[in-house]
């Protein structure tokens, strides 16, 4: 999985108690990136890494891509970090 994030990072959780698994994932504008999404059955909730500007922009833009967001919080990656994304791509062993 690449993972390339250059800005701020936000989770984006959303219910999803009709088991569609946010079917239609929003397309975001411009300085907005949906970066990855997971679907979690047994707590009926998707979880989204969302790249954008702040946590107000995420909103809106999720809102208006019809895709209401439940919360939204800053987020860190914490795996694959960059530098281990990159090193991976170049072919060196990772343990």
């Amino acid at each position: 999985m690449d993972v390339t994030v250059t800005g701020r990072l936000f989770a984006v959780e959303r219910y999803d108690a009709d088991g569609s698994g946010g079917a239609a994932l929003p397309q975001l504008p411009g300085a907005v990136r949906l970066v990855a999404a997971v679907r979690l059955p047994a707590d009926e909730v998707v979880l989204a890494l969302i790249e954008g500007p702040d946590a107000d922009t995420v909103i809106h833009v999720t809102t208006q891509a019809d895709w209401r967001p439940d919360r939204v919080e800053p987020a860190v990656l914490l795996y694959p970090t960059q530098d281990r994304a990159s090193r991976a791509r170049e072919g060196e062993q990772l343990l």
